[in-house]
């Protein structure tokens, strides 16, 4: 098909000639106009910024001079930001900068070309003060502004924008030094010569005057908003010693790379593809483990979404550790109340891959370990600030014809036969207790009395028989209990997992020995390596019930003189309680021997469970609260009736369920556990009521715990006579 031809009348052709003629001669006009007063131009907008960098940021900044030395290139000389008040924040001798004229027609500055020849910036803190607290101070004016609810995804897109508008498309950076100076305690110095040529990045990095040399290398397209850097140290691992000295950590690693792949608007949110890698990592903090950590190889390709009013890190994500993957999903919603979300999803793979993919030095007692079989894993975790107690947690590892071919470091089946158990105290190792028949303290499961038995069980573990070494349900309020006291008020341990802790592992408080308790504790419960009987009794025989007082060999024989099958249902009761913290068991009883008044409420609230459950017949006397008595060769190193004790300056692990009684409050451990009050005994005699705890202070407890030693000590000796 043919077009046909438009015929336009001269005159037409005529008039738009001369309309192109005259816009473009006045263009021309306008231009050499600009161009001569562009002088005056620039002088005007760097007194206009210098006034408002001293009204709105309190800096003094200088410049010595500042001339247009091309079409769109300005170059400034003996630059100087000084905030008032504070140590001089920048100094640069020369500084050129040049913008794209076509971006700039619709109010965007984009970088074309930066040169700078000598200068630094340089951070100061002393006191409480930094020599970049106006940057806060901008902050705080701009937030009371507006009381327009912030759209977070335009927040991300304007602010990458800008970061991305920054970076030109080349660049000549000669001896740019950034240095730290934090209390004149530690100091970081980074003198940083820099080339970007079509989009290549090449870097050299003198740390702290020749410590090191870094480099960071890669590709920058800022306008289709793509990146890559790869950090990378001359012959030797790319290090901080600041971390160090400032946060007593220790932080290296071969390489480190990221990659901005995409970043633009889906729907309402806007999304930011990319990556981050590390080769050789190595990590060492107290605080997550006593020894060197070593990831090899790790990656995530991660793609953020952000919302209107939510961050998350989206499923189609995933992380690798070695050869191991897992797609992780994480959001943080703001709004009236906060609400957390994580989930992870690991699909079936390997075993030994996995096993192996974890950190080196991460677990220690399964070093050597050879497995066979899939495993797959997923967990589901959801937080409403607004209602915790609703908090959801769900935590599956599932093994697929998964079973240990070879032993590591530790064998897991060690105590089904008679092992030495060694306890620690403050980290030092107390004595070696012989756990089975040569000692005279071992107590056979059989031989212990049911009263005993089934008092622990109800307070520690209720469905040790029947759980698989974790119990989800006492995990979800344990976060529901914590989070609402702001601070580690209550764990979620099993008797498997005390066990685990006890035998197996070091006493050291870290991240690392509590993943490898919970990895240990899967192996044995789903690879049935113990079973719960023997468990139970090893437990029994391990368990600290007083100072220096283990096993319930031990306790019974120490408190009431008696063999642990005889134990009474109120004496059962009693040891459960102290579990928690035994180093105060004594100072629950009364200088006659009797049972302190406030544990009346724990026997009967306990005893009434256990009644309900057909553990012991019901008594409305208090299950044997009257009848426990401490045996009487004891009685004289109790302290008076009077005698105030703070009993949370016994130390214990932590890692176990909430304690019973803290202290001579009127509180059950059931009204800790679910934070209710339940109905007041209104039999319970008023004189029964202890008077409230008086302050002490920390010498005067120093001195009573010094007492409490040398009384077990000479009890300990009255005992093995």
């Amino acid at each position: 098909m043919q077009i046909p031809k438009i015929k336009i009348p001269k005159k037409y052709l005529k008039i738009g000639a001369w309309f192109l003629g005259v816009f473009f001669v006045v263009c021309i006009a306008l231009g050499a106009i600009a161009y001569s007063k562009r002088e005056a131009l620039l002088k005007k907008m760097v007194a206009k910024a210098i006034a408002k960098a001293d009204k709105d940021y309190d800096l003094e900044v200088k410049i010595g001079s500042a001339d247009f030395t091309g079409l769109s290139t300005v170059k400034m000389t003996h630059i100087s930001v000084v905030p008032k008040e504070r140590d001089t924040l920048s100094n640069i001798n020369e500084l050129s900068v040049s913008v794209k004229l076509f971006p700039l027609i619709f109010g965007n500055v984009k970088l074309s070309e930066v040169k700078l020849k000598e200068g630094y910036v340089s951070i100061v803190l002393k006191d409480s003060t930094t020599n970049i607290d106006f940057i806060l101070k901008r902050k705080k004016k701009d937030s009371t502004q507006t009381d327009q609810k912030a759209n977070l995804s335009e927040i991300a897109s304007n602010i990458l924008n800008q970061v991305l508008y920054k970076i030109p498309d080349d660049m000549d950076v000669k001896n740019m030094v950034f240095k730290l100076n934090d209390h004149d305690t530690a100091k970081l110095s980074f003198a940083t010569n820099a080339i970007i040529d079509g989009g290549d990045l090449k870097s050299t990095i003198d740390v702290n005057n020749n410590e090191a040399t870094w480099h960071i290398n890669g590709y920058v397209n800022p306008g289709s908003k793509k990146l890559n850097f790869l950090a990378y140290a001359d012959g030797k691992k790319l290090e901080l010693p600041y971390l160090n000295s400032k946060l007593h950590a220790k932080l290296s690693f071969d390489t480190l790379q990221t990659e901005l792949k995409n970043a633009k608007y889906s729907g309402d949110d806007y999304k930011i593809s990319g990556s981050w890698s590390v080769k050789n990592m190595l990590i060492n903090q107290p605080r997550i483990a006593s020894n060197d950590i070593i990831v090899q190889s790790a990656k995530l390709d991660a793609d953020i979404l952000v919302g209107p009013n939510y961050i998350a890190l989206d499923s189609t994500s995933t992380a690798y550790l070695k050869n191991a993957q897992i797609h992780p999903f994480v959001k943080y919603t703001l709004g009236k109340n906060k609400i957390y979300e994580l989930k992870l999803n690991a699909e079936e793979q390997d075993a030994q891959g996995v096993l192996e993919a974890f950190p080196q030095g991460l677990f220690e007692s399964l070093e050597g370990l050879k497995v066979q079989g899939k495993v797959k894993y997923n967990l589901n975790f959801y937080l409403d600030t607004k209602v915790p107690d609703s908090v959801r947690f769900n935590s599956t590892l599932t093994p697929v014809n998964f079973k240990i071919v070879q032993w590591g470091k530790t064998n897991l089946q060690k105590i089904n036969n008679t092992f030495v158990y060694t306890p620690y105290e403050y980290g030092k190792p107390m004595r070696d207790i012989t756990i089975g028949p040569s000692n005279p303290n071992f107590t056979p499961l059989s031989a212990i009395s049911k009263n005993f038995i089934n008092a622990v069980l109800t307070a520690e573990d209720p469905s040790f028989f029947t759980h698989n070494g974790f119990v989800e349900e006492s995990i979800r309020k344990s976060i529901a209990v914590n989070f609402k006291e702001k601070k580690f008020k209550r764990g979620g341990s099993t008797i498997s997992m005390q066990l685990v802790k006890n035998v197996y592992l070091s006493r050291q408080k870290t991240l690392a020995r509590k993943a490898e308790e919970i990895l240990i504790v899967w192996l044995i419960e789903h690879n049935h390596l113990i079973s719960k009987q023997r468990m139970l009794e090893v437990y029994f025989n391990i368990m600290e019930l007083g100072q220096n007082i283990y096993g319930i060999g031990e306790a019974s024989r120490y408190y009431f003189g008696k063999q642990p099958a005889d134990l009474t249902i109120g004496e059962g009761l009693f040891l459960a309680s102290i579990v928690p913290k035994p180093k105060a068991s004594m100072y629950k009883f009364m200088a006659d021997g009797s049972l302190k008044p406030y544990m009346f409420n724990y026997f009967r609230f306990m005893g009434n469970i256990m009644a309900r459950k057909g553990l012991t017949p019901g008594d409305t006397s208090g299950y044997g609260f009257y009848n426990v008595r401490l045996r009487e060769g004891l009685r004289r190193y109790l302290a008076p009736d009077t005698a105030v004790v703070d009993t949370t300056a016994f130390d214990d692990d932590g890692d176990g369920l909430p304690v019973v009684i803290v202290n001579d409050k009127n509180k059950s451990f059931f009204d800790r556990l679910f934070g209710g009050n339940p109905k007041k005994d209104t039999t319970t005699n008023k004189q029964m009521t202890t008077p409230a705890d008086t302050t002490k202070s920390k010498k005067q407890l120093r001195q009573e715990r010094r007492e409490e030693r040398r009384r077990q000590k000479e009890l300990e000796k009255t005992l093995q006579q």
